[in-house]
């Protein structure tokens, strides 16, 4: 291994000097003739990496992956590189004809026969994949450009204006930050993160960034509806009544996510988002064109095609526990880039985790003794809390729930 990062004078002018300091950083001749920085160092293979210190100068910074780019960066930094990362662990599908099932949901409300193949097709999706795209879903096109642009917006703005908002206090309902595990995953992931909680308490207008303010609001909105359509539809899938799932409060708490995935340098050196499966109960995730993201199936990876105009439904861990595993929960990630920046908007539904007591388990119209409960009861508060603890490690929190 040789260079991990290169920063060019430039750099010194906006963003903290600790940056610059990053370990494993070779500069530019002369640039600072007052630092010993020692060949090991340089070469990237010096026993006296001070990993902690290289995280602590880049949450610092905060300026994010994306301030890395700015700076120039021509390598990887070592806190970023995934050693366990083999592409060829599990391979990529190389089957054009392989790919997750796209939904029509024209008529989902206005005709009985297209709605019960519909739900006959969201079963199938759900059963078999964990994940699936939706197209006349009822959103505009324009919302979703708009969306984009304004996360898109967020992350490129003033980062003077940017920084008001990082924090790694995750009890605040909107939050700026890279890598929420930055301080205990093994390796950091290539994108920074606009987060804010919208549901049941949303947060004042004013306390949103003026950038993105008014389409988030709008946004929320319409995605929110969408997905009572979406548990309406699912709840049928599994032979219950269309309000079941509604009632059982499993989208009153909405945490919406806005990803930014810069281009990156040496992409097979990293992952944009590592391997996890999502901790809610649905997943709606509207992404812009660039494509990265990838879903475990068979045993092989397969890319998620973006679809102009489309959106892609994830069952969470949350849904397949009270489905007793009759729906999965998918494996997926996002690979890093020469292409970018990759924006991405992700809405979590599930109770809300900071108030609910309430106990969730596997659906008991579902069970029978052919049919025994597979998961104990358990609250999304704790469930939530053990996601967090584990990070994204490439398994499942489902497991410790497991009878």
């Amino acid at each position: 291994m040789k260079l991990l990062l290169i920063v060019e004078p430039p750099f010194i002018t906006h963003c903290t000097l600790n940056v610059v300091l990053i370990a494993e950083v070779l500069v530019p001749p002369n640039l600072f003739s007052d630092q010993k920085i020692s060949k090991k160092a340089q070469d990237g293979m010096g026993s006296d990496y001070d990993r902690e210190s290289e995280l602590k100068a880049f949450d610092d910074s905060k300026t994010g992956v994306k301030g890395l780019v700015d700076a120039g960066v021509a390598k990887v930094p070592r806190m970023f590189i995934h050693p366990q990362h083999n592409p060829q662990e599990m391979p990529v599908s190389t089957n054009s004809e392989l790919s997750v099932p796209i939904i029509d949901l024209e008529g989902a409300h206005s005709d009985a026969i297209r709605r019960a193949k519909i739900i006959a097709d969201i079963r199938n999706a759900c059963e078999t994949w964990g994940m699936f795209q939706i197209f006349n879903h009822g959103i505009m096109k324009s919302i979703f450009e708009e969306m984009i642009q304004g996360i898109r917006g967020f992350h490129e703005q003033n980062v003077e204006v940017k920084k008001e908002f990082y924090t790694r206090d995750f009890t605040k309902k909107v939050i700026y930050v890279s890598n929420f595990d930055l301080f205990k995953a093994p390796a950091a992931t290539w994108k920074d993160t606009f987060s804010c909680i919208l549901a049941p308490n949303p947060p004042e207008p004013t306390d949103l960034p003026v950038i993105c303010r008014d389409i988030t609001m709008e946004y929320s909105k319409q995605v929110t509806m969408l997905t009572n359509t979406m548990l309406e539809l699912a709840a049928e899938a599994l032979g219950l009544n269309s309000n079941h799932l509604k009632d059982m409060e499993c989208a009153d708490g909405l945490f919406l996510v806005g990803h930014y995935y810069p281009a990156c340098p040496e992409p097979r050196l990293t992952l944009g988002t590592k391997i996890h499966t999502d901790p809610s109960f649905l997943t709606v995730l509207l992404q812009d064109q660039v494509g990265g993201l990838q879903v475990l199936h068979e045993n092989q990876w397969v890319n998620v095609i973006p679809v102009p105009g489309a959106l892609v439904i994830n069952t969470g861990d949350l849904l397949q526990l009270v489905s007793n595993d009759i729906f999965k929960s998918a494996k997926h990630r996002v690979l890093a880039n020469h292409k970018g920046p990759r924006v991405s908007v992700a809405s979590f539904f599930s109770p809300y985790i900071f108030s609910s007591s309430k106990l969730y388990g596997p659906i008991k119209e579902l069970l029978s003794e052919e049919n025994p409960p597979k998961y104990k009861e358990m609250t999304v508060r704790d469930y939530n809390a053990l996601h967090q603890e584990k990070g994204l490690d490439g398994t499942s929190a489902l497991h410790h729930f497991k009878l």
